[in-house]
Parts: structure tokens; sequence; C-alpha cells
């Protein structure tokens, strides 16, 4: 069985009221709606910071090594890739 934390979460009168009128709509509890609202928050923001963290190591590697694609090198890549043609990547350089 998981165990279960009790918390607190203090809500403005007026999006209390909304809320509750949303669950009541939704056929649902106001409990289930900001558990769903709290996870979805929670998924994007580990995905943002995923993100977040991937490129900064980029960033870094670049920062050390000096090797890079320009834009223009990309774009063709994925112009050829999109057209259906089995283009190479490009070979990052200095």
């Amino acid at each position: 069985m998981k165990a279960i934390i009790n918390t607190s979460v203090k809500l403005p009168p007026a999006l209390h009221a909304r809320m509750v009128n949303l669950a009541e709509i939704r056929q649902r509890t106001a409990h289930a709606l900001m558990l769903q609202a709290i996870e979805s928050f929670v998924e994007r923001e580990e995905k943002r910071e995923a993100l977040r963290q991937e490129a900064k190591a980029a960033h870094d590697h670049y920062a050390q090594t000096g090797l890079h694609l320009t834009n223009a090198e990309v774009i063709e890549w994925i112009d050829k890739t999109v057209q259906g043609e089995k283009a190479p990547m490009p070979k990052c350089h200095i």
C-alpha cells in the first residue's frame, strides 16, 4: 500500500469557488481535480528542467570543445530529412 502524505493548500476564495464549480461540472471531487493539476504541473516542470539541464550540458560541451553546427547546416539537413532523403547528420566542427 502506498503511503499518503496529507498536505494543505490555502486557496483564495474566488479560486476555491471556481475549483468547486468545475468539480461539480465534471462530477469529480475538488481533491481529484487538484491532484490532477498538481501531477500535470510537476510532470511539465520536470520535463522543462530536464530540457534545461540537457541544454546546459550541451552548452558546457561546446564551451569545452568548440564543436558545433551552424544554423544553416542544421536547417539544410532537416530539409533533406523532411523531404525523405536519408541525409547523414553533418559532422560537428570548430
